[in-house]
């Protein structure tokens, strides 16, 4: 499984752990059906899951003009897995986590979702400085 389709997938698993709170393994155990599973998937909802209060505080630190309880859920799991990344994951430049978080947001997102999270992401890149 490619990084990409980890990183898809683990936004599929985190929105059902956000509206159906499943566990995190079960909601993992959803979203490949029978596909292989995936080391990395499975380090994104896990490391998300696991540091979910830290990253929401980080999101919230650096939205102007709205609360994290306004955001679409989709664009508050892509910035998640996004922050995760950021914060959390060593071997991904924060460009190129910026650049998947993108790239899923105009999969999964709306039309104003990708410069939403754009914005958001560069932010908090510029405060945390890998």
């Amino acid at each position: 499984m490619k990084r990409r389709t980890a990183r898809e997938k683990a936004l599929q698993a985190l929105f059902q752990i956000d509206i159906n709170e499943a566990s995190p393994d079960e909601a993992i155990k959803n979203v490949v059906k029978g596909e292989e599973n995936n080391e990395y998937l499975n380090e994104l909802v896990h490391g998300t899951s696991n540091h979910l209060n830290e990253i929401d505080e980080v999101i919230a630190q650096h939205l102007e003009k709205w609360t994290i309880n306004r955001l679409a859920k989709v664009d508050l799991n892509i910035l998640r897995l996004g922050v995760f990344e950021l914060m959390y994951v060593d071997d991904i430049p924060a460009n190129v986590a910026i650049n998947e978080a993108l790239e899923v947001s105009k999969r999964f997102g709306d039309e104003q979702s990708s410069k939403f999270i754009n914005g958001v992401l560069s932010k908090i890149k510029d405060t945390i400085q890998k």
